[in-house]
């Protein structure tokens, strides 16, 4: 069998056992923190066993990409010395939620061992937990007890953490030894007799006191080791030799014109195997969002590219090389994997660009090794110094690990203790010190819970739980604490007739902790009331349904691997960094720009819902974000069903309408595959034409290039105000007066601060409005001048012309004008009368 043919059979023996098939998940893991790779098939259903959320089934299989190179579980010092371990495998799994347990799980292996797949029954051993007497019994209707092994806790009980859900496990076992010697190896960790397959049961919760306690509910979680399993059935002794590595080794061995061996001490036989795993973890990795960088997850995967460019050297490699690989996962797996290939070019491109900035280095870096190692041998020291490690890290970019290969390859060790120890020091001195803001809200010690109800509401009356100098705690509040990107609402307090100006909000646990201006004298139980700055909080709202709407025009314009990785909304800017190897051209600028604006102006309705995790993950390209905690429910934002949705717990506009206009500033690199855009919107553009005025009085030479953005960005702003008072004209509509001795309505409306041009504009869309049957007017003071606007529906414009209107008008507030006879403009001074006509609009047709 192939190695599709084996993935498929064993999805299909699970779904012909009432099992659903599910996907992989991310190799970067969404919700779940702890983790900086999926390293198991159990972490996306981590939720389920721990009791916080539950899926539409009992039972499921699948096979999950799989990462381990780092803590508990790593392989990556084994990788290319050994058959069988790798920075990235696949894990078949199947699992039961409560409905079947030991029975069933151990039946279903044994079916699809031997009577599907014909493994020989006589290799196959099966081990349990010492205590575990249930599947003893019940793998004797299946193995003599001779291939039935206990062992204790190292071995066969797994656990989730230091507490939490565990169980004891059962793990199958096959024996390659030519004359089935290999009962006495089973757990030795020897490639003669090896664990394939792996059935835990969830029967205990293990208690923060270590005692053990029965679940209410008994799972399974079985994991098989999909590259171990296809050296079996493919009859080879080793993980490399399947058709899931050899189409990459022979591609590596094509290149490099170079042989490739399996003995496990041939030089380039490890290399090609290093190269080969490490080109795996790399392109999936890459593909699923992740990008090599120095901190976290981002390091991890520039220790494995540089490590591998490290191995590419041992087989004759001067230059990039593993961009050159991945093409071949897209064909061998990209059929079960399309991530691999919706991404490929992205992933090339990372790849190369990493290859090329390590290469710059890595020549003088081996020839500062080598200085170190000849001054190590005349002293006679074996043992390498922390600071020569760091030094090496520091100036070269050699990982610690690299370095520890270098070394253990001359027959040397290195000073890990020292170089964590510079480390930590160097870390210390870049750390800058927290805000003191911060530490105060840390500092508090409750167990207090805040509701937010700041979604429709701006004001409300709250209790006051906790008040300790300048800060207060309230049992609900309309303020948005920061988070998320968004920062905080500012806003009054009042308590006892007291002002309290709100300067930030910052969770603390559960509760909202509000920073205030001056010390508060308040009591626990009094009432404060609490009003949110409307104005900035629109604001907010605007550039934070904006960045929705630009995240999903970059990754329209750039590729699906932009993901984004930092942001900030704000009242007066936005700021989104996201994943994208290469600068931003100024025609891509403007398609995402241009992508945003056309949503705007599609006045789309801005949705937000709450929903169960499992029922938001169904929500199709719904975009969740890496290193994030979910609980069971989740907010969506849907901005069109078609265009994006986002898991999201801030505040946003109703219709994107409201956004007004979108206008990037900048774009700029801040790390290593890191860009960063900068805009504004609304009314910020307002303050940023202010800038550009301030900024034409001293640079004459950036003159007309600033009038030219000033005029664009004024038709804007003109559009957007003319747009807001359009909106208003229906309620104005609805207050309209009837003219004396006919049926015609008329309307008046008083709009300061526009042009005769904008009032002209906001005319037109009232005559549109009006239909039939209509006469207005539109007031607008500037400067102590008043702008007249008449306007009369096509249907009485003979008996009843604009211009006969607007010039009766203007006689009375000392001005003239005149026109045509569906509108007619004029000017006027006397702003008192003109107040007075307005609340006396029968006025204008008196004599």
């Amino acid at each position: 069998m192939t190695s599709r043919e084996i993935r498929a059979s064993f999805l299909d023996f699970f779904a012909s056992k009432g099992h659903t098939i599910v996907p992989s998940a991310p190799v970067i893991p969404h919700g779940d923190p702890t983790l900086l790779f999926t390293n198991a098939g159990m972490n996306q259903f981590k939720d389920v066993f721990l009791g916080q959320g539950k899926r539409e089934f009992t039972r499921c299989a699948d096979t999950q990409k799989c990462i381990r190179v780092s803590g508990k579980h790593n392989d990556l010092e084994e990788v290319g010395y050994d058959t069988y371990h790798h920075t990235l495998f696949e894990m078949l799994g199947n699992w039961s939620f409560g409905d079947y347990y030991k029975k069933d799980a151990i039946a279903f292996a044994w079916e699809l061992l031997t009577e599907r797949w014909k493994l020989p029954k006589e290799r196959l051993h099966a081990t349990v937990f010492r205590t575990d007497d249930e599947a003893y019994e019940l793998w004797k209707a299946f193995l003599p007890e001779s291939h039935i092994h206990r062992f204790d806790e190292k071995d066969n009980f797994w656990e989730m953490g230091d507490t939490g859900p565990c169980g004891p496990c059962s793990e199958l076992h096959f024996d390659r030894t030519p004359d089935l010697s290999g009962g006495p190896l089973v757990n030795a960790g020897v490639p003669e007799v090896m664990e394939i397959w792996n059935l835990v049961f969830m029967q205990y919760n293990r208690k923060s006191d270590g005692t053990l306690e029965e679940l209410a509910q008994k799972h399974v979680d079985t994991g098989m080791g999909f590259e171990r399993i296809c050296a079996v059935m493919q009859d080879v002794n080793s993980n490399y030799d399947t058709d899931v590595f050899s189409p990459i080794i022979n591609e590596i061995s094509t290149l490099s014109k170079r042989s490739y061996s399996g003995a496990l001490d041939n030089r380039d036989g490890i290399a090609m195997r290093v190269i080969a795993d490490h080109i795996r973890t790399l392109v999936f990795s890459i593909a699923d969002g992740a990008m090599p960088g120095n901190e976290g997850r981002g390091y991890v995967l520039r220790r494995i590219l540089r490590r591998a460019c490290r191995y590419a050297r041992n087989l004759g490699f001067r230059g990039p090389m593993l961009y050159l690989l991945p093409d071949i996962l897209s064909e061998t797996m990209g059929d079960v994997f399309p991530e691999i290939v919706s991404n490929l070019d992205h992933v090339k491109r990372v790849i190369k660009a990493e290859e090329e900035s390590f290469l710059q280095t890595l020549e003088r870096g081996l020839e500062r090794f080598e200085d170190i190692h000849e001054t190590m041998k005349q002293e006679g020291s074996t043992i390498m110094s922390g600071a020569h490690i760091f030094l090496l890290y520091d100036t070269f970019g050699f990982p610690a690990d690299l370095t520890e290969l270098l070394a253990r390859e001359r027959g040397l060790r290195i000073d890990t203790d020292g170089f964590t120890l510079l480390m930590d020091e160097q870390r210390n001195r870049s750390r800058s010190a927290r805000k003191s803001i911060i530490q105060e809200v840390e500092s508090l010690q409750h167990d207090l819970q805040t509701a937010f109800i700041g979604w429709n509401t701006l004001s409300s009356d709250a209790t006051v739980q906790l008040a300790d100098t300048n800060t207060i705690i309230t049992d609900i509040t309309p303020f948005y604490a920061e988070m998320g990107g968004q920062v905080s609402d500012s806003g009054i307090v009042m308590i006892d007739n007291v002002s309290y100006h709100v300067q930030d909000v910052r969770k603390s646990g559960s509760a909202f902790v509000h920073i205030l201006d001056k010390e508060v004298d308040a009591s626990i139980g009094d009432t404060a009331h609490l009003s949110v700055n409307r104005d900035r909080r629109w604001d907010i709202q605007k550039n934070h349904s904006a960045t929705h709407l630009l995240h999903e025009a970059l990754r329209r314009v750039l590729g699906s691997h932009v993901q984004q990785s930092g942001s900030f909304v704000g009242p007066g800017s936005l700021r989104f960094d996201f994943s994208h190897i290469q600068k931003v051209s100024s025609e891509e600028i403007s398609d995402i720009q241009a992508i945003v604006n056309e949503k705007i102006r599609e006045r789309i309705e801005v949705i937000t819902r709450e929903l169960s995790i499992e029922e938001a993950r169904t929500i199709p390209g719904v975009k969740m974000f890496f290193g994030d905690k979910y609980g069971d429910t989740v907010r969506v934002v849907t901005i069109d069903e078609h265009f994006s949705s986002e898991f999201c717990g801030g505040t946003h506009v109703v219709n994107t309408a409201d956004i007004g206009y979108f206008q990037i500033l900048s774009e700029s690199s801040v790390a290593s595959g890191i860009r960063r855009i900068e805009a504004i919107t609304s009314f910020g553009i307002e303050s940023y034409i202010q800038e550009l005025r301030g900024e034409l009085d001293k640079k004459d030479k950036a003159i007309h290039t600033a009038l030219d953005q000033i005029k664009t960005l004024e038709k804007e702003l003109s559009s957007l105000k003319v747009g807001d008072l359009s909106s208003q004209l229906q309620s104005v509509i609805e207050s309209a007066i009837m003219v004396p001795d006919t049926s015609i309505r008329f309307v008046s409306m008083r709009a300061d601060g526009l042009s005769m041009d904008e009032a002209k504009q906001l005319g037109d869309s009232l005559r549109s409005a009006l239909n039939t049957q209509g006469l207005g007017l539109i007031a607008s003071v500037q400067d102590d001048k008043i702008s007249l606007v008449c306007i009369a529906t096509d249907d009485i414009v003979k008996e009843h012309p604009a211009g006969q209107l607007v010039g009766m008008i203007a006689k009375k507030l000392g001005g003239g004008g005149g026109g045509k006879p569906h509108m007619a403009t004029a000017g006027a001074k006397d702003i008192i009368g003109l107040e007075a006509m307005l609340k006396d609009p029968l006025s204008i047709f008196r004599s």
